[in-house]
C-alpha cells in the first residue's frame, strides 16, 4: 500500500498504519474521479487542488477545528514529546496566517492551470521545440541546475560527499561567529526557499496543464499518472523537478523523432516510470555501497575480521553474479539487504514499510539521562526546521536517517513524512557513553565530524577529499541548539581543604540568615501557599498522632523524610516504668540522650510500615553500641567532644529553667519588636521550639554573624515597605528582639545539622548535601517543620556552591557580592543532587546552571557537575539509510527468529565503519533500547 500509494499516486509515507490507510483510500479516490470526469478541464482543476491538498500536513486540521493553540502541545507532552516550539511560529500550528496562506496559492494553482490549459493545452503542438510547452521546459532546466547548486553549497560536503565544501564555514569553536560566516550561504538559502515552494510548484503545473496528452484522458494509466503528476510536484517539489528534467530531456534528445511505445505512455506515465526507475537505482547504489563496507571492512579491520573471513571473501568474490543478483532484487522489491549474522554473507529481506517498526512511533527505555534529550529536543526542532528549510541536510526524503552529536550525546533523527511545507520526523535519544563498543564508534564519530567541521583555513589538494567516504556516515551541517554543556571537576584540594572547610561554617550561617529573611519577604508578598506552623499545645503529643496529622497534611514527597524521623522519636512524656519500653533517660546527670539508631536501619523500618517507636530493653545506664556512622571509614568521623562541653556539664536544674518550662507547658515567650515591620519578618512559632539548652546556643553565640544580618535586613527591609524610608530600616537593624529571634533559629538548625564545630570531614560535608543528616538532639525537631528542613538543606547547599566557588575564582570581597550571588542562585541556579525531582524539573525547565555534588566510589574522589545551558553547536551527519535498514532488517531476524539474544553476540559490537553497535540502540524496542524517543512531530519548513 504504501508503495503504491507514493508511486502510484504520489504520495509520502506515513507514520503511522491508520494515516497510510486514510491517505491511500482517498489518493486513491481521486483518481478513480478523474477517470470518470468527461471534461479535461474539470480533470486538471480536481488533480490540482486536491493533489495541493492532500501533500498538506492533514494532521492540524484536528487543532484548528477544535480551536486551541495550547491543545497541540498538550497533546505532544501527555504523548511523551518535547515541549513544543513557540505557537507564534508560522507553520507550527494550523492558523489564521496559515489558512490564508494555502487559501490563496490553492486558488492562483487553480487559475493557472485552468487558463493554460483552456487556451493553451488544446492548440499544443508535438514539437516540444516549437510548441508553448517549450519556454516551461527550458525555465525548468534552470531552475533545477540552480536548485542543485544552491543545495549543494549548503553542506560540509559537496558531489555525494566525495569532496569538502569550500564555501562551508570553518570555525566551529563560537556559534555567533560561525552564524557570521555563515550569513553568505542563508541568503542562498532563501533563494532556494523561494525557488522550491513558490516556483517550482506553478511552472510544473503549467508544464503539466499544456501537455497534449490530456486529451487522452479516459485510460486508467493515463488517469492515474495525471493524478499523480499534480500531486507529486507539490508533495516533493525537488523530486518530481528532477523527474520532469529527465523527461524533457528525452524528448530534446529525440528531437522531431517519434520514440515508438515511449511517447504513447502519456507525460504522466512517463513521469512515473521515472519516478521508480530514479528510486530504484538510488536504492541499488546505496545497497551496493553497503555490501562493500561488508565485505572491505570484515578483512581490513582486525577486531572483525573472524577465521572464516578469507572464505566468505573468496566465496563473495566467485559468485560475484549472484551477489549482485541479490542486491538487485532486494533494490527492486524496496526490501531490505540483509546481512546474516552482519557477515559478509548477503540475503534479501522482508520487505518493510520506510520506519521500519510496525509499532506506533515514540516508544523508548526511558532512564535518568532521557530529560536531557527531551530538553533539547524543542529546540533542536526549531534548528531542524531551519535547516531543512535551507537545505543544509540534503534531499530530504522519508526513511532517510541522520545522526547529531554533542558532547557525550547521540541524537538519531529519522524522517517519516514529508509534504508541502512540512516534514515529520521522529528523534531518537541514544544512551550516554557507558559501554565499551558505544565509547569505539562514538570516537570515530568524532572523527568523521572534525575532519569536515574542524579543518583548516586553507585546504591542500588531498585535503579536499573526505577520507571517510565509506563511512556510513556524511557530515552534513552544524545546527545551533540551546542545550546543557555538561562540565565535570574533581573537587581535591577543595573539598578537603582546612582552610575551605573552616569557611564553610561562616558561609553556612550567612546563606541561612538570607534564607529565612528571604522566606518571610515571601511570605509576605503572598508567594507561599502556606506556612507549616508547628505549635505545641497541651504538653508533647505523642509520636503516633504527630505522624498521623503529618502524613494527612503534607504531601507525599514529604511522608517519607518525616516517617524517617517519626520512627525514631524518643518518648519526652515518661510518668510510669511499668515496662522496658517506658524507660527513659531524659532524667539522666548528663541530659538528654539521642537514641543510637543508624540513618540505614531508621528508613528500613519507616519503609516496612513501623511508624511507632520500636525499643527494645534499655536500662537507664546501658551502653548500646549500635553506629551511626557504621558504613564510613574511622578517618571520616568527627573527633570526639571531651565530657562537659555543652552536654550537661555543669549540671543545669531544668526544672527551674524558664525557657524549657515554658516550651513544656506549650506557651512561647511573647516577643516585642520594637519596630512595627519587625513583624512581617517574624518566624513561625514552631521554628522557635528546639529542644535545646540555652547554654549551649549562648555558647555558640558568636558564630552568627550580626553585621550580615543587618546588612541582609537592610537590604530586604525596602523591599517590604510601602516607600524607602532609612529610619525604618534602621530600627529594623536594631529591634533587639527580631535579632535575637532569628538568631535563636539560626543556631538551632546549625546544632540540628551537627554542625556546630568546624567541618573536618569531607565525608561528612558530602553527606549532609545529600541530605542524609547524622542524628542529632535537634534533628526531629528540624525535621518536624518541613519548611524548615528546606531552607537548612538549600543553605548548606549554597554555602557549599560558595566554597566551590570561591575555591575557583577567589574570595566574595564586599557583602554586596555575596548578596548578589545569592540571589543569582536562587534565580538561576538548581543546587541538589542529580536524582532529586527537582533537578529533572530544573532541566525541563532549562533552569540556566545547574550544580551537584557527586561521589566516586571507584577512584575515592568527590566531583562537582555544572550544567550551563546555551546555544551550542550540535554537528549533524546523514547515514546510509540502506545500510541501517539491513541491520535493523538482521537484528529483527535474528532475535525473533534466530533467538540470539546474547549479550556480547558477534552482530552487535563495536564496527567503525557500520556504527553497528548505535544502530542497534537506535531500533524499536524492545529489540533496541534508546532512552528517550518522541512522538512524531511535524516540522512547518516554509
Amino acid at each position: 500500500m504504501e508503495q503504491t500509494l507514493v508511486f502510484g499516486l504520489g504520495g509520502s509515507p506515513m507514520s503511522g498504519n491508520l494515516r497510510l490507510l486514510l491517505m491511500f483510500g482517498v489518493s486513491a479516490g481521486v483518481a478513480v474521479c478523474n477517470y470518470f470526469i468527461p471534461s479535461t478541464l474539470g480533470v486538471v482543476l480536481l488533480s490540482t487542488a486536491m493533489g495541493f491538498l492532500l501533500s498538506l500536513d492533514l494532521s492540524q486540521v484536528g487543532t484548528l477545528c477544535r480551536g486551541s493553540r495550547s491543545a497541540f502541545g498538550d497533546r505532544e507532552l501527555l504523548r511523551g514529546g518535547p515541549s513544543p516550539p513557540p505557537p507564534t511560529s508560522f507553520g507550527w500550528n494550523l492558523g489564521c496566517r496559515e489558512v490564508l496562506l494555502y487559501l490563496s496559492l490553492l486558488l492562483v494553482a487553480m487559475a493557472e492551470a485552468g487558463v493554460l490549459h483552456h487556451f493553451i493545452g488544446l492548440a499544443q503542438s508535438r514539437s516540444l521545440i516549437t510548441g508553448p510547452q517549450a519556454p516551461v521546459s527550458y525555465l525548468l532546466l534552470i531552475l533545477f541546475c540552480l536548485c542543485w547548486a544552491l543545495r549543494e553549497i549548503q553542506g560540509a560536503y559537496v558531489f555525494g560527499g566525495v569532496f569538502l565544501n569550500p564555501l562551508y564555514p570553518k570555525g566551529m569553536s563560537n556559534v555567533q561567529i560561525f552564524k557570521q560566516r555563515n550569513r553568505g550561504l542563508y541568503i542562498a538559502a532563501a533563494i532556494r526557499r523561494v525557488l522550491i515552494y513558490l516556483v517550482f510548484p506553478f511552472a510544473m503545473i503549467a508544464f503539466l496543464a499544456m501537455d497534449k496528452s490530456l486529451q487522452l484522458l479516459h485510460t486508467v494509466s493515463l488517469s492515474v499518472g495525471f493524478t499523480r503528476a499534480f500531486r507529486v510536484g507539490w508533495q516533493s517539489s525537488e523530486d518530481a523537478l528532477l523527474q520532469m528534467v529527465v523527461v524533457i530531456l528525452v524528448r530534446l534528445a529525440a528531437g522531431n523523432n517519434v520514440l515508438p511505445g515511449w511517447d504513447d505512455l502519456g507525460t504522466g506515465v512517463q513521469l512515473l516510470l521515472v519516478g521508480l526507475l530514479f528510486d530504484r537505482v538510488t536504492q541499488f547504489l546505496a545497497k551496493l555501497k553497503f555490501t562493500l563496507t561488508v565485505l572491505v571492512t570484515s578483512w581490513t579491520e582486525k577486531k572483525q575480521r573472524r577465521q572464516s573471513a578469507g572464505t566468505l571473501l573468496a566465496l563473495n568474490a566467485s559468485l560475484c553474479p549472484l551477489v549482485l543478483v541479490v542486491v538487485i532484487v532486494s533494490a527492486l522489491l524496496s526490501a531490505p539487504l540483509l546481512p546474516l549474522f552482519t557477515l559478509p554473507i548477503f540475503l534479501v529481506g522482508f520487505p518493510r514499510p520506510q520506519r521500519s517498526w510496525p509499532g506506533p512511533v515514540g516508544t523508548a527505555c526511558p532512564c535518568p539521562d532521557s530529560v536531557f534529550y527531551q530538553q533539547m529536543s524543542g529546540s533542536l526542532a526549531c534548528a531542524l526546521r531551519t535547516a531543512f528549510a535551507r537545505g543544509s541536510l540534503g534531499s530530504l526524503a522519508p526513511g532517510s536517517h541522520f545522526l547529531g552529536r554533542f558532547q557525550d550525546r547521540m541524537v538519531w533523527i529519522m524522517i517519516l513524512e514529508r509534504g508541502y511545507g512540512y516534514c515529520t520526523v521522529n528523534i531518537k535519544g541514544l544512551e550516554l557513553q557507558e559501554t565499551s563498543c558505544h565509547t569505539v564508534e562514538a570516537r570515530r564519530v568524532d572523527e568523521v565530524f572534525e575532519a569536515a567541521f574542524e579543518r583548516p583555513e586553507r585546504l591542500g589538494f588531498t585535503q579536499g577529499f573526505n577520507l571517510h567516504w565509506g563511512n556510513a556516515l556524511t557530515p552534513c551541517a552544524a545546527l545551533a541548539v540551546r542545550v546543557y554543556s555538561d562540565a565535570r571537576n574533581v573537587l581535591s584540594g577543595i573539598i578537603d581543604s582546612h582552610d575551605n572547610l573552616r569557611k564553610l561554617q561562616d558561609d553556612f550561617m550567612k546563606a541561612l540568615i538570607w534564607l529565612l529573611l528571604r522566606y518571610c519577604v515571601q511570605k509576605h508578598k503572598g508567594f507561599l501557599w502556606s506556612s507549616e506552623e508547628v505549635s505545641v499545645v497541651g504538653g508533647m503529643k505523642s509520636q503516633s498522632s504527630q505522624l498521623a496529622q503529618t502524613t494527612s497534611n503534607q504531601p507525599p514527597e514529604a511522608v517519607m523524610v518525616e516517617s524517617n524521623v517519626s520512627s525514631i522519636r524518643f518518648r519526652q512524656d515518661s510518668s510510669s516504668l511499668t515496662s522496658f519500653g517506658d524507660w527513659s533517660d531524659e532524667d539522666d546527670l548528663f541530659g538528654p540522650q539521642p537514641a543510637r539508631r543508624t540513618v540505614a536501619l531508621v528508613t528500613a523500618e519507616a519503609q516496612s510500615g513501623h511508624t511507632t517507636l520500636q525499643m527494645g530493653a534499655s536500662l537507664p545506664g546501658s551502653v548500646e553500641m549500635d553506629s551511626l556512622f557504621e558504613n564510613m571509614a574511622l578517618s571520616a568521623l568527627q573527633p570526639l567532644q571531651p565530657l562537659g562541653l555543652g552536654i550537661g556539664m555543669p549540671a543545669v536544674d531544668k526544672g527551674h529553667n524558664s525557657e524549657v518550662f515554658d516550651e513544656r507547658s506549650g506557651s512561647l515567650p511573647h516577643l516585642n519588636f520594637s519596630c512595627p515591620q519587625s513583624e512581617v519578618f517574624n518566624l513561625p512559632k514552631g521554628w522557635r521550639t528546639a529542644p535545646l539548652l540555652p547554654s549551649r546556643l549562648l555558647s555558640l553565640r558568636p558564630l552568627f554573624p550580626e553585621d550580615w544580618f543587618r546588612f541582609t535586613l537592610g537590604r530586604f527591609g525596602p523591599a517590604v515597605q510601602g516607600a524607602t524610608s532609612e529610619d525604618m530600616t534602621k530600627a529594623l537593624k536594631e529591634d533587639e528582639a527580631l535579632k535575637e529571634l532569628h538568631i535563636h533559629v539560626a543556631l538551632s538548625c546549625l546544632i540540628s545539622l551537627g554542625a556546630e564545630s568546624a567541618f573536618t570531614s569531607p565525608s561528612y560535608v558530602y553527606r549532609l548535601y545529600c541530605g542524609d543528616v547524622p542524628w542529632t538532639e535537634g534533628l526531629e525537631w528540624l525535621s518536624s517543620s518541613k519548611e524548615l528542613y528546606q531552607l537548612t538543606l538549600q543553605a548548606f547547599r549554597f554555602s557549599f556552591k560558595l566554597l566551590f566557588d570561591q575555591a575557583s575564582l577567589g574570595p566574595m570581597e564586599s557583602p554586596e557580592e555575596l548578596f548578589s550571588t545569592l540571589e543569582e542562585y536562587e534565580r538561576d541556579w538548581y543546587i541538589g543532587l542529580v536524582t532529586e525531582k527537582g533537578w529533572h524539573d530544573s532541566v525541563l525547565q532549562e533552569k540556566p546552571f545547574l550544580f551537584s555534588l557527586g561521589h566516586d566510589l571507584t577512584m575515592g574522589t568527590y566531583t562537582g557537575r555544572v550544567l550551563t545551558l546555551q546555544e551550542q553547536l550540535v554537528q549533524v551527519g546523514r547515514l546510509n539509510g540502506e545500510g541501517v535498514r539491513g541491520q535493523w532488517a538482521n537484528l529483527s531476524w535474528e532475535l525473533l527468529y534466530a533467538t540470539n539474544d546474547d549479550e556480547e553476540r558477534y552482530s552487535i559490537q563495536a564496527h567503525p565503519f557500520m556504527l553497528r553497535n548505535l544502530t542497534v540502540q537506535a531500533a524499536d524496542p524492545p529489540l533496541g533500547y534508546p532512552i528517550y524517543s518522541s512522538a512524531p512531530l511535524h516540522f512547518p519548513c516554509l
